[in-house]
């Protein structure tokens, strides 16, 4: 790449005045959204550049004038958007920064998001896919991931952490660039997919941060683990943290201090999370003819749609409905 070329020059995707058009082909590279210019007299003068590669993906996009940006909730995937110059003002959720090429925007997928990006404010984007951060992180801990990740918003970049992070972005985005680089070898992408977020769990603090930096053992001790096990049991039926205490012979107070340190979660947040599994597992495996997602809800001891539907896209980032509809695809 020279100079005078923005990164990822070989692998446009598109180039447009047309608003709709951007639009389209940029809700076709992340996901539907709603774009605007600010000023109503400015000229848009948008392009995307991308390397999408597995489970990760690198764009730059630059949209030649103020936009405002309202996707909101990402719900598959994460984002990293690093500014290459100006400035953008980023509300996900509770927070809001205003974004720099010192500050970037780590939006996670469960908070609405707002954007305006200034004009000359191209940026350098990162994507990375939702389930694929929680399986890692998973490997990470040692233990299954049931509550989403959620990142602090602003990303200081000029921190060793980050910076380290950063090489392995432009190391990515260097072999995408060049032909035959490391990025067209399957094998070799998956490693620098897997430091790429290793790296970002490591560098940017979210709500597993203490467990991933904390000497807590990995292996929960017995009583949790039978607890564990009790849940996973019995988790058609209706369970107290009470009943469940004394199934394992400890007090309550005790075991809701013991998933809090070794699970980071209480014992009703995890019975709740191991019910939605069975609910998907049984989504999955149904016909969409004869199966209704209330019927297999009240099953698990869902009894109120409304709030099983937003904990059940909370946990799988997408719809009950949605995951039953796509078992009738997958059908012959």
């Amino acid at each position: 790449m020279s100079a005078d070329e923005p990164p990822l020059a070989n692998r446009q995707l598109f180039h447009t005045a047309d608003i709709w058009e951007a639009r389209a082909e940029v809700g076709r590279a992340f996901c539907p959204h709603d774009l605007r210019i600010v000023q109503r007299s400015a000229t848009l003068d948008a392009r995307l550049h991308g390397a999408p590669f597995e489970r990760t993906g690198l764009y730059y996009l630059d949209y030649g004038t103020e936009v405002r940006i309202t996707p909101g909730d990402l719900e598959s995937f994460f984002l990293v958007q690093i500014p290459l110059a100006g400035y953008a003002e980023i509300t996900c959720g509770r927070e809001e920064i205003i974004s720099s090429p010192e500050l970037a925007s780590v939006p996670s997928p469960a908070g609405k998001l707002d954007m305006c990006w200034g004009s000359g404010n191209p940026q350098l984007i990162v994507w990375l896919d939702r389930a694929a951060m929680e399986t890692h992180l998973g490997s990470l801990l040692g233990r299954t991931v049931r509550r989403p990740i959620s990142f602090s918003l602003g990303m200081n970049l000029t921190t060793p952490g980050s910076r380290s992070w950063l090489n392995i972005v432009d190391l990515m985005r260097r072999e995408a660039e060049g032909p035959g680089g490391m990025t067209s070898r399957p094998i070799v992408t998956k490693q620098l997919e897997s430091l790429l977020m290793t790296q970002l769990l490591m560098a940017q603090p979210h709500n597993y941060t203490p467990a991933l930096h904390g000497e807590q053992p990995r292996v929960a001790p017995p009583a949790v683990r039978r607890a564990m096990e009790t849940i996973e049991a019995h988790a058609a039926e209706p369970l107290t943290v009470a009943e469940i205490a004394e199934c394992v012979g400890v007090g309550v107070r005790a075991l809701q201090e013991g998933f809090r340190r070794h699970l980071d979660t209480t014992p009703l947040a995890y019975l709740r999370e191991v019910r939605l599994d069975h609910v998907r597992k049984e989504l999955r495996a149904g016909d969409p003819g004869t199966t209704t997602v209330t019927a297999v809800a009240a099953r698990w001891g869902f009894l109120h749609p409304g709030r099983f539907s937003v904990a059940y896209r909370r946990q799988f980032g997408e719809s009950p409905s949605e995951t039953l509809r796509r078992s009738g695809a997958l059908r012959p």
